[in-house]
Order: C-alpha cells, then structure tokens, then sequence
C-alpha cells in the first residue's frame, strides 16, 4: 500500500551532527508544521546512512540530498 505522505530522512550519525544535522532537523521540522507541506510529509531520524562525506544527508522520498541545508530540502519536497 502506497503512502500519500513523502518521507524525509535525516542522517543522525556522528559526522552529519558535526555538519548540522540536529540543527537542519529542527529547521525542517518548523517549516513541515508552518508551510504548506503541513500533514504531507513524515520526518523520521535515522542513524547513520554511509554519506559520511557528504554530511549533512537527507533523503526526500527516493532523493538524496548531499550537503544538505533547508533550501535543498524544501526544493526536493516541492518538486516530488
């Protein structure tokens, strides 16, 4: 069964914290709760997702967003 709400995975391991990961979390999740992407989509923590070098990671439905930073992800969101 196909889910009408995107899913958005935030690396939480240890080089992605050091690049801003719990920030960018927090950001994401504000903006999740005041746009218009309200009740459309699922934040979900993860541990870490072997992007090490690429920290902060998101993935956005079958996306990844290397070096990832608020305006990336909102972007990917938009688009699928």
């Amino acid at each position: 069964m196909e889910s009408k709400r995107k899913l958005v995975f935030v690396c939480g391991g240890s080089d992605c914290k050091k690049a801003g990961s719990k920030i960018l979390n927090k950001e994401i999740a504000r903006e999740l709760k005041s746009s218009e992407l309200k009740g459309q989509c699922k934040l979900i923590k993860t541990k870490c997702m072997d992007f090490c070098k690429s920290a902060p990671v998101v993935i956005v439905g079958e996306f990844v967003c290397k070096k990832a930073n608020l305006e990336k992800v909102t972007q990917q969101l938009k688009k699928s």
